[in-house]
């Protein structure tokens, strides 16, 4: 990134007015990045096995954070905190469906809150989570949000014999096609940014907010073969351990749900060895893949002589297990699932950095505000970290607070409220509102046992009670709000002739009495087998690809 214009800067600053009081008076540009399960999975945090020579060099101009963390590691809710600066259980929003506004309809979101204070803000790809019944926010954005049209799989045979999910039918897991960049999504995103950049150089004066939502390396891993071929397969090593934290609650792990949805994945049970390494490998993959196409965003935005007066921020929704624990995909609030990349460069922003500050999705929000000189927004949940971009070794928080919700045996819905400091991580599950002794506790120390191989809870009383103080700090959470939007009548169970004992059935259907229904145990011996594959991920409220008695008993929710 270039250095930022002297003249344009030099005047204000030469009248001795701060650094944030230069960026008021020359509006910059933001060009905001997120990508979609996007873990630190990156050459600049070390990752050898990574391809990702762009994204390395945004980092080299910026700011490198090595402890930032989501609110919650899947995408709706990570999201909504992103743009509204509002934790997750300050929302009372945990699931994919319900759409932010039903919890706060007064929100201001980050691109509301520029284009309030003079910016054209434009939203490509994947920003808001839509989806699952979900919607894009019209507010947020000065034109209609964008989305690419297809570029889904290439090949035919990815999408034969489809699975049913909640989404429709899935295909294949893993694509490699010899295609170019933009036949698939990403590529078309790229393209529509490097437009909307041209159009932005074009009215000078008028200061840009941009987002630009890339979808991969999420599911399904595709990507063009040039991108496989940078990677030598026989040089990714399976992950380990493959078994959940000894003493860890039964719930804390999950069984990888939104990976066995694809046709070619098992229902259940261990992934071979080999296929691991497949989809390792495609992880990696469908990362450079979009490496590549935010590469080609940010030398336009060189080319344009955009670049010195954009600041520019790269954010990961939340991590991705990659076999750790045997999990597979996010849903938990293990590091794998919780850590995440940020990367910010730009004006005032001190470059070839890295910070150790603990930081969170909701302070973006309020950090591009004081970047921008608007005045700092009030209400909202993060705070800015503007001063750490100015000297990386200035501390922000002293721990990172997210959360995650489980069906526990016995307890019904509970919320796992984690406290990640530098050292540990304390995870207390309870229900909202419940007594603090009827919580469950994991605790583990990241200098002793980065792999998290055991829950220490039990063992370290003290430091329970250090990080149970700093959790005290926090509002008890609120619990999960009603649906955004009433399901469609074709989409529900069909009417009952009687009262049903759904525990009896439960019981009827747990052929292998592990406690819990498969898709297959679900489905079998329905009376309207057309309609009960939609059901099934309805009720599946935790995504963790089974149905805990209290998923079945109420419908995932419906009948309580």
């Amino acid at each position: 990134m270039k250095p930022f214009s002297a003249l344009r800067f030099a005047l204000p600053c030469a009248l001795g007015l701060s650094a944030l009081n230069c960026f008021a008076a020359a509006k910059p540009n933001v060009l905001l990045i997120c990508v979609d399960d996007l873990k630190p999975a990156l050459g600049c945090y070390g990752d050898v096995l990574a391809k990702s020579p762009n994204l390395d060099r945004l980092a080299a101009r910026g700011v490198q954070f090595n402890r930032a963390f989501c609110n919650q590691a899947v995408c709706s809710p990570s999201r909504n905190a992103l743009m509204t600066s509002l934790r997750p259980q300050t929302l009372g929003i945990y699931d994919l469906p319900t759409h932010f506004r039903k919890a706060a309809p007064d929100a201001v979101t980050v691109g509301q809150y520029f284009k309030r204070h003079g910016y054209r803000t434009e939203g490509l790809g994947k920003i808001f989570h839509v989806g699952h019944g979900n919607i894009d926010d019209a507010d947020s954005w000065s034109v209609p949000s964008w989305r690419p049209k297809g570029g889904g799989y290439a090949l035919k045979e990815s999408i034969e014999g489809a699975r049913d999910s909640k989404l429709g039918p899935r295909g294949a897991a893993y694509e490699s096609a010899d295609v170019a960049d933009n036949q698939y999504g990403d590529g078309m995103i790229a393209d529509e940014a490097i437009e909307r950049l041209r159009a932005a150089k074009a009215k000078a004066g008028d200061p840009f907010f941009l987002a630009v939502g890339f979808l991969k390396p999420h599911l399904p891993f595709v990507a063009p073969k040039k991108y496989w071929d940078l990677h030598d397969r026989s040089a990714f090593k399976l992950a380990q351990p493959q078994t959940p934290p000894v003493g860890a609650p039964s719930y804390a792990p999950q069984a990888g749900g939104e990976l066995r949805n694809y046709k070619d994945m098992p229902a259940k049970g261990d992934l071979p060895a080999d296929l691991q390494r497949t989809l390792i490998h495609g992880y990696y993959a469908a990362t450079s893949y979009m490496d590549a196409q935010a590469g080609r965003v940010l030398a336009e935005l060189d080319k344009l002589g955009l670049a010195q007066d954009t600041v520019v921020v790269l954010w990961g929704d939340h991590g991705w297990h990659l076999g750790d624990h045997g999990i597979w995909c996010k849903h938990t609030n293990y590091e794998q699932a919780a850590r995440i990349p940020v990367l910010v460069a730009g004006p005032g922003v001190k470059a070839g950095a890295k910070s150790a500050s603990l930081v969170e999705t909701v302070d973006i929000y309020p950090t591009l505000a004081e970047l921008a000189g608007l005045p700092a927004p009030a209400g909202l949940d993060g705070r800015s970290f503007a001063a750490t971009l100015r000297d990386p070794a200035a501390p922000h928080r002293d721990h990172a607070i997210h959360v995650y919700p489980r069906s526990a045996p016995d307890k019904g819905s509970v919320l796992g409220r984690a406290i990640r400091t530098e050292r540990h991580r304390l995870v207390e599950w309870k229900k909202q509102g419940a007594p603090a002794d009827t919580a469950e506790l994991e605790l583990y120390d990241y200098q002793t046992d980065p792999l998290e191989t055991k829950n220490l809870a039990a063992e370290q009383p003290e430091v329970v009670a250090k990080l149970r103080a700093l959790l005290a700090k926090h509002p008890e959470a609120k619990p999960q709000i009603s649906a955004a939007a009433a399901k469609q009548a074709d989409s529900k169970p069909a009417p009952a002739k009687g009262k049903q004992d759904r525990n009896a059935a439960f019981d009827a259907r747990d052929k292998n009495k592990d406690g819990k229904l498969s898709r297959d145990e679900f489905l079998a011996n329905q009376p309207d087998p057309d309609k009960a594959p939609a059901r099934f991920p309805q009720f599946d409220t935790n995504n963790d690809g089974f149905l805990s008695r209290e998923e079945f008993v109420t419908s995932g929710g419906k009948n309580k």
